[in-house]
């Protein structure tokens, strides 16, 4: 089992990677992000002038810039070590971008589809499907670990905090160690 001789953030950062690495080349690139900005862009009919796609687009690209930055690489596309230990050192270096909470709060404005600050099933359930392409019968007990007050909906802070998690947290039963199934 990965999870014995591995530790639980790079058991999620690996599979991000792999969710990340969208022609299976075995790198992620900047093509990679454009990718995922477009995914979200498609998936909720988002306008090139609106600012959710604006900042969709801006905060994966600085995120991007970030990555190669901490993986001190000469190539523009990084192996999955390079990711996961990239990745690893800008979630705790917050001095140009946070990213652990950046990332909460753009996808969570995409995923708020009717704007009451609050994501329901439904909207959490077109976000599983048409971004990251998962339509898995237990893909759904997320929502429900990441709904941590029960009341039926992610409230913004449970789902940047769950964000946080995925980048952060070692235990693997916290609910942002959830978001690419349980480690």
């Amino acid at each position: 089992m990965a999870t014995a001789t591995q530790d639980v953030i790079t058991v999620k950062l690996e599979r991000t990677f792999e969710a990340m690495d969208a022609n299976s080349d075995g790198y992620v690139d900047w093509s990679d992000y454009q990718q995922l900005a477009d995914r979200y862009i498609q998936a909720y009919k988002l306008g090139k002038e609106d600012r959710r796609a604006r900042a969709l687009h801006s905060f994966f690209q600085t995120y991007w810039l970030e990555i190669l930055r901490h993986a001190g690489v000469q190539q523009d596309r990084l192996t999955k070590e390079q990711f996961v230990m990239a990745n690893r050192l800008a979630s705790v270096d917050t001095s140009r971008l946070n990213l652990a909470d950046g990332a909460g709060h753009v996808v969570f404005d995409v995923i708020d589809v009717n704007g009451d600050n609050e994501i329901s099933k439904e909207e959490f359930a077109r976000f599983l499907k048409d971004v990251w392409r998962t339509d898995a019968p237990d893909a759904m007990d997320t929502f429900i670990k990441l709904d941590t007050d029960g009341d039926g909906a992610i409230s913004r802070q449970e789902f940047v905090r769950a964000v946080r998690e995925h980048f952060l947290s070692n235990n693997p039963d916290a609910p942002g160690s959830l978001f690419f199934g349980h480690v």
